[in-house]
């Protein structure tokens, strides 16, 4: 068996479409329930018993997505939507995905531990039917998987004796499987297939991007008993998780998309110890293995975490993979305790996405959506609201007129962020087996978004342009009231006709000081516009009383927004990409990569309590013994300055430029886009040009 094999395997896309909801139905057709919440977990039940299991012949772990591959008849089809459209599934936008689940407490206490919980707490609630109810369908989601964790044993012993399996492994496999239906596990390995199993249901649900979370830390134990009692080495233990990562990829093999599952390392315990530990080095290794999008990991570097931890992220980024990215403890453990958490949960986040903090299993799953200042900024010049443009007299009116626009903006922004995720009838839109997986929602009797959850939802709202925004205020004051070199309504002119006729202008916006070159002219409005969305957004909450987060993370919609924007104060064109997250403007940066990260260090990232996103590109010398010592300083003092997060991509530029041209050379180039990675030959032509535009570090 080997990881090489398991890959080949997946490429071969079963016969069929990918329909999993053709099996759900078939529980809501026989369901005798007159409870939604029963109803659909009937549906669950089908959903996780009715397909036949599917292991293939490299497989350590076991569950796969393949067994949801059918060809229905037109009829079937009609009668899949029929139901469909009848039990609605949440989508991210209503908190359906997006979610950390509990892993520690379902490892601890196993399938049947949980559905003791369960019992206890319906005896607890005998008085409230609505509650005994909820409780009696989580209870039969999880006997359900049960009952799938014995069809996967009773397989692998069916094909003891086929052609090109390994018997041994598929007897331990079977011995796993049969186990984890009637206890805790008990050894590293059944610890993994029960998480590995849990997710893989949640998958075939239709859930995106459901993290694994801080796996170094929930199956430590385990771990460290087994390589203790050398049941295990670290060499068995990183193959295990890299032949189970390898499976995240399968929806890329097979419906040509990728999962963002984030998996998080490093970080501290809940006593705010460093937990670096053997299994965090497996982690790192076993993604860098796999080598392709879909585990996105994530490292959480502490002041105290050991210089050869930071050091391995280092090596594993170096191969062009872009992981894991780098995450500020501090800076986040900072931002997540001004919303209130309790300091053990804080010191327990992970993240789920892209670069999202989450506090794992105690929060419903996340939302977030996309606020672009920028377009505030341009309205100054279209609509000043009965003040003539030039009567904008100083810089101070300026920016009290671009903050009253923000702040209609915001409210705006989360009036429709309500408005989208509202749901007229939640006990229609229930997750049990989902809510098995929250504390406290067994404690409560209580669906994951109907007051399950220990905290209420949240909202990221990720600002876009910090570095845009920044250069066109720094370009305003310069050029207008500084030298006083054009007016304000010159500036709207020139910018209306994307600077036709009005080189010179542009070529004075464009002199004006940038974001990203350590100047503080510029870099007071970067600092001025962390501070000032965070405080309106403050102002907010979520329908349940949840924290409106803010971010600096755009993704690729950077580039999307840009392209229907007009021209900018800061001399960009019209259609242009505008910066990206938390970055400053590509080639703008042009005093080196320290005084980049001195520019953005300085706005203060506790109050992005979401997190943020920074993208450098450095040459693949910079990872080479001896020069990746400065790299991994440069990171320590940008960390200690408040950085928040940094990713790296290190594939040259000649590459890039190579792979776009000749695209068949480079089947397997991944490289690090922004919360995310992905094969760069497949990433749409805007995305690898924004990508090329990175401004390049030969050297730290």
């Amino acid at each position: 068996m080997t990881l090489k094999g398991l890959k080949e395997e997946m490429k071969k896309v079963p016969a069929g479409s990918y329909l999993p909801d053709f099996y759900r139905v078939r529980g809501y057709e026989t369901s005798g329930s007159s409870d939604p919440s029963g109803i659909r977990a009937d549906g669950i039940r089908a959903l996780f018993t009715a397909p036949e299991p599917f292991i293939y012949k490299n497989d350590l772990i076991v569950g796969s997505i393949a067994s949801y591959f059918v060809s229905p008849s037109d009829e079937e089809t009609k009668t899949v939507e029929k139901y469909m459209e009848k039990h609605p599934e949440r989508d991210f936008v209503k908190n359906g995905d997006h979610f950390a689940p509990d892993y520690r407490t379902a490892v601890e206490l196993g399938v049947p531990g949980l559905i003791k919980k369960i019992k206890r707490s319906k005896e607890d609630h005998k008085n409230d039917p609505g509650a005994v109810a909820y409780l009696d369908s989580m209870e039969k989601t999880l006997h359900a998987l049960a009952e799938r964790f014995l069809q996967y044993a009773e397989k692998a012993k069916e094909l003891i004796g086929s052609e090109e399996y390994d018997g041994e492994r598929l007897f331990t496999i079977a011995e796993n499987c049969s186990a984890l239906a009637r206890r805790a596990p008990q050894s590293f390995e059944e610890g993994l297939q029960l998480v590995w199993m849990i997710h893989n249901c949640f998958v075939s649900e239709g859930r995106y991007a459901m993290a694994l979370g801080r796996i170094d830390r929930y199956l430590f134990p385990l771990y460290e008993k087994d390589i203790e009692s050398g049941v295990i080495d670290d060499e068995y233990a990183t193959d295990l998780r890299a032949f189970t990562f390898m499976k995240i990829c399968e929806r890329r093999f097979f419906c040509d998309y990728d999962d963002v599952v984030n998996i998080c390392i490093g970080g501290v315990d809940r006593d705010g110890k460093c937990a670096v530990n053997g299994l965090s080095y497996c982690v790192l290794h076993a993604v860098r293995d796999v080598n392709l999008p879909g585990p996105n990991l994530s490292a959480r570097i502490t002041p105290d975490c050991p210089d050869a931890f930071l050091d391995e992220c280092l090596k594993v980024i170096g191969t062009g993979l872009g992981y894991p990215a780098l995450m500020n403890d501090e800076v986040n453990m900072a931002a997540l305790s001004r919303i209130g958490y309790d300091i053990g949960d804080v010191r327990d986040y992970c993240m789920v996405g892209c670069i999202e903090n989450f506090i794992q299993g105690k929060q419903p799953p996340w939302v977030d959506g996309r606020f672009d200042p920028i377009c505030y900024l341009l309205d100054i010049f279209q609509n000043c609201d009965g003040e003539s443009l030039d009567g904008i007299t100083s810089m101070d009116r300026f920016m009290s007129v671009f903050e009253e626009k923000l702040a209609s903006g915001v409210e705006e922004y989360v009036s429709g962020t309500r408005s989208e995720s509202f749901v007229p009838d939640p006990e229609n839109h229930t997750a049990p087996f989902l809510s098995c997986f929250c504390d406290d929602c067994i404690g409560r009797g209580r669906d994951i978004n109907m007051g399950g959850a220990v905290y209420p939802s949240v909202h990221g709202a990720a600002l876009m342009g910090i570095g845009t925004v920044s250069d066109c205020l720094a370009a305003v004051e310069k050029v207008v009231f500084i030298d006083g070199e054009a007016a304000l309504s010159e500036i709207r002119d020139a910018i209306a006709n994307n600077f036709d006729g009005y080189e010179k202008l542009r070529q004075t916006l464009l002199a004006a000081p940038k974001y990203g070159n350590n100047d503080d002219f510029v870099d007071k409005y970067a600092v001025w516009y962390t501070k000032t969305l965070s405080d309106m957004f403050d102002r907010y909450k979520t329908a349940d009383g949840g924290a409106y987060y803010t971010a600096m993370a755009a993704n690729t919609s950077n580039i999307w927004a840009g392209d229907s924007l007009g021209a900018t104060p800061d001399g960009r064109l019209a259609g242009m990409p505008l910066s990206d997250a938390a970055s400053p403007t590509y080639g703008r940066d042009e005093k080196g990569v320290t005084s980049t990260l001195l520019s953005v260090s300085k706005p203060d990232y506790t109050r992005c309590a979401c997190g943020t996103v920074v993208n450098q590109k450095f040459s693949p010398s910079a990872f080479k013994d001896g020069k990746r010592e400065k790299l991994l300083k440069l990171i320590r003092v940008y960390f200690s300055r408040g950085g928040q997060e940094i990713q790296i991509n290190s594939t040259s530029r000649e590459v890039l430029e190579d792979a776009m041209n000749n695209p068949e050379k480079y089947p397997s180039l991944v490289v690090r886009v922004s919360g995310f990675s992905a094969i760069y030959v497949t990433l749409d032509r805007q995305v690898q040009r924004d990508i090329l535009s990175r401004t390049q570090h030969e050297t730290v």
